[in-house]
């Protein structure tokens, strides 16, 4: 088993990574301080895994919500099922919320436990690619707005997250792809030995060689907590962790969220970025085919939707969390392996990029 540390002044947790851990209650029981829990998971993961997780809390007073699977359901409606349950049956602010399922399942939960009562614990179960490298860690939550993706949410971090790979053998192969748009994210903006060892190793993640998943799993999580360790709440640095995401954001929005997976938006999106910083100069040609390669490898789409043009693109993505003060900020990459956010391009270069990738 690998453990990593997610170092903050005030909230620092650890990151389990492993095999058949979920079948061990002496690894979370340290995390669950009252002696309530409820574990929120939905209607695809429930039949699979619930009955395993319910063993890990077998001292507890445990109770479980299921909640529709997709994108579209990540709703202030469907939170509300949370709450209601919460109530039902009673929960105190001692209580320990558990994320069973992928990125939807882990923003909901979060959310959830970061209002009922104004904050109880939380421990994160996730049980996709997307989820164990990406979205579990770092302590955003939230839902969807129909005008913009994640606009309503919090930051809370989890107690604990465990990551048992063994969870990846039910996971659809399309979601193992979506998952790795966020592995290769990893690579381009803050690690690029990383990226080439991804660039050679492709096709053993997509067999889902164990070896392998383990070492991108664990190289993504630590360079995510080390980029979290030095901005929390996303005032600076952090915000290079939205590579691909603003143009994959509205993507998401204008399509209808499910129609897209997230990690689908995000390599189209990264594309439009690479695209950008190879008209400002940052990045050269090869080097941005080499960001469309690597995202083919992984079977994921490297082209925008057919049906949204540039305009609307730039509509949705004027309402984005990094808009400032009016301005539109991206991520883009300063150089491969390093990305920086930043309003200073111009306009014409981003009009060339979306007449490009949208026609």
């Amino acid at each position: 088993m690998k453990e990593l540390s997610v170092d903050l002044p005030n909230n620092s947790y650890p990151i389990f990574i492993g095999q058949n851990i979920l079948s061990d209650p002496s690894l979370i029981s340290p995390y669950v301080a009252g002696k309530q829990v409820m574990i929120v998971t939905n209607e695809t993961i429930a039949p699979l895994y619930l009955e395993q997780a319910k063993k890990l809390f077998g001292a507890y007073q445990v109770d479980t919500v299921i909640l529709p699977d997709g994108e579209e359901f990540k709703t202030l409606e469907c939170l509300n099922h949370i709450y209601t349950a919460l109530l039902t049956h009673r929960h105190n602010r001692t209580t320990t919320l558990v994320a069973l399922g992928g990125g939807v399942v882990g923003d909901m939960t979060g959310f959830a436990a970061a209002s009922y009562q104004r904050g109880v614990d939380f421990i994160q179960l996730p049980t996709t690619v997307l989820s164990q490298v990406d979205s579990s860690v770092g302590g955003k939550t939230g839902v969807n707005h129909a005008l913009g993706k994640n606009m309503i949410g919090a930051f809370h971090q989890p107690n604990c997250v465990v990551i048992d790979i063994n969870t990846l053998g039910t996971l659809p192969d399309k979601e193992l792809s979506a998952g790795l748009a966020e592995v290769i994210k990893y690579g381009l903006i803050c690690d690029l030995p990383f990226f080439e060892w991804l660039e050679s190793n492709m096709d053993k993640l997509l067999a889902r060689e164990d070896e392998a998943l383990i070492y991108a799993i664990e190289t993504s999580c630590a360079n995510k907590a080390r980029v979290v360790a030095q901005d929390e709440k996303e005032g600076g640095i952090r915000a290079i962790l939205n590579l691909g995401h603003t143009f994959g954001h509205a993507i998401e929005t204008e399509q209808g969220y499910g129609n897209w997976l997230h990690g689908e938006a995000v390599a189209a999106g990264t594309v439009m970025a690479a695209d950008l910083s190879r008209r400002l100069g940052w990045i050269s040609g090869d080097e941005c085919d080499r960001v469309v390669s690597i995202l083919e490898k992984a079977n994921l789409p490297v082209t925008c939707p057919k049906d949204m043009p540039g305009q609307r693109f730039k509509e949705l993505m004027a309402v984005d969390k990094k808009v400032l003060d009016g301005k539109l900020r991206l991520v883009l990459l300063k150089a491969m392996g390093e990305a920086v956010t930043t309003s200073d391009f111009a306009m014409e270069h981003l009009d060339a990029t979306l007449t490009h990738l949208t026609n």
